[in-house]
């Protein structure tokens, strides 16, 4: 039986594709669902959380998957909007490569059975980076709302240009380069012996 906070978070990862669907139809209604499905999915990255912490609930499973989760939903929205032409391509593929890499360590860590204690300024980031895409969802969904869209036509294009999106998304991806400098620094002795484990699986037989 899977516990809880974990059900929890593989319906995160359910939900994403759901949410990608959703946001790329160009009817009204769907992109509305999409923020609906949006949020529903990030508060049970909150709810997940405080289930485990209430009930007492920690598997290696849940450590693993919990940051996995956060990093298709956000890596999905950030590549989705880069379809939808609201931000600059280079930006999501540094945040989506640094979390591909962090990502993977942190798999590593866990196998090796040395859990790495996830930093504050990576939790600032990932908070950040929430309510950055946030942001653009509800700018993208009041854009596609009609009533909306007819009496502030305006205040939407302006907060919608693109030296707006695309400036707050490079301070965005600034901090996320840092904290992935500092992650990889704190965490070198892990990171060598990744390498040297890996080059040796690596050598031919």
């Amino acid at each position: 039986m899977i516990a809880l906070p974990n059900q929890l978070t593989l319906l995160r990862i359910l939900l994403t594709p759901l949410f990608v669907g959703l946001l790329l139809s160009k009817d009204p209604l769907f992109i509305q669902i999409a923020l609906v499905v949006f949020v529903v999915a990030a508060l049970t990255d909150w709810y997940d959380g405080w289930v485990a912490r209430r009930l007492g609930y920690g598997s290696r499973l849940g450590k693993f998957l919990d940051p996995l989760a956060d990093k298709i939903l956000s890596s999905a929205a950030l590549l989705t909007f880069v379809h939808l032409e609201l931000v600059e391509a280079w930006m999501v593929w540094v945040i989506v490569g640094r979390d591909i890499i962090v990502t993977a360590f942190r798999a590593y860590a866990e196998w090796k059975d040395k859990p790495i204690v996830t930093a504050f300024t990576a939790k600032v980031k990932t908070f950040s980076e929430i309510v950055a895409i946030f942001f653009f969802l509800i700018l993208y969904t009041l854009r596609h709302t009609p009533l909306v869209w007819r009496d502030y036509e305006s205040i939407i294009k302006s907060l919608m240009d693109k030296s707006v999106l695309n400036g707050l998304m490079f301070l965005i991806t600034v901090f996320t380069v840092w904290t992935g400098i500092v992650y990889l620094v704190e965490n070198r002795k892990m990171i060598r012996d990744f390498y040297v484990n890996f080059g040796r699986a690596a050598e031919p037989r």
